[in-house]
């Protein structure tokens, strides 16, 4: 018995970790291309009615959606449960957007996968981050 719950805690942490990293890194680095545009035009995923809304330009409001990735994935690195939701709505706010714009369907699909994503990374961390706490709390009391 005490087998399985060792390994399933151990298949669980690989999980978080892996998440833990990706959610880390891909906001990251997508909000850090909003400003050099290497990996596509970003502005294609802006739907006008956002621009003509708010009365910004698509290149501005993109390079403060790139800030906004940015901050949400050092939030997903220090606060994964928190960062873990954020990224969650932040996604559903993408994939509103992207339903706004014809031939953009699969890509709203996409991200509400790693909407899905997101939030087992918050739930995941709802465990995970007490549990470490509790072990380092039984470590430090034996030395």
């Amino acid at each position: 018995m005490a087998t399985t719950d060792t390994s399933a805690h151990h298949s669980s942490h690989q999980a978080y970790q892996i998440l833990h990293f990706g959610f880390t890194i891909a906001p990251i680095l997508a909000g850090l291309d909003k400003f050099f545009n290497l990996l596509t035009n970003w502005e294609q995923y802006l739907a006008p009615f956002v621009t003509q809304t708010l009365g910004i330009n698509a290149h501005t409001f993109m390079m403060a959606v790139g800030v906004i990735e940015i901050v949400a994935g050092l939030l997903v690195w220090f606060k994964p449960r928190f960062g873990g939701y954020l990224v969650m709505a932040w996604l559903w706010g993408i994939i509103i957007n992207l339903l706004l714009i014809p031939g953009y369907f699969d890509v709203a699909l996409r991200d509400f996968g790693l909407s899905l994503g997101a939030m087992a990374l918050a739930r995941l961390a709802e465990a995970e981050v007490p549990a470490h706490a509790a072990e380092r709390r039984m470590r430090e009391a034996h030395v």
